[in-house]
């Protein structure tokens, strides 16, 4: 088992990373926005300020998309019973 899993071992056994590529890396599971629309929609921002638009007036946005995507092989490593439950619901599980 790789010295970060083993560290985080003992810890809460749950964590938020910032993205959800990070799970192929070391987390079990992952809800948050989704990557693709943070991208999408920081383009249309850089688009709107390389057109001459002051970023003062931009809008502030909140992410409305979300996603819930489990890494089973990382959850077994770590021996992490993932109910069926939530596996239902999960967007994505990474085997």
């Amino acid at each position: 088992m790789p010295a970060r899993l083993r560290n985080w071992r003992h810890g809460s056994g749950f964590s938020r990373w910032g993205a959800t590529d990070s799970l192929t890396r070391a987390a079990s599971i992952d809800y948050g926005r989704t990557d693709s629309e943070l991208y999408r929609r920081g383009a249309y921002f850089v688009d709107r300020i390389l057109k001459g638009a002051k970023p003062n007036d931009l809008p502030i946005e909140q992410a409305t998309r979300f996603e819930l995507v489990i890494n089973m092989k990382i959850a077994k490593a770590l021996g992490i019973q993932i109910p069926q439950s939530v596996m239902l619901r999960a967007d994505r599980v990474i085997e």
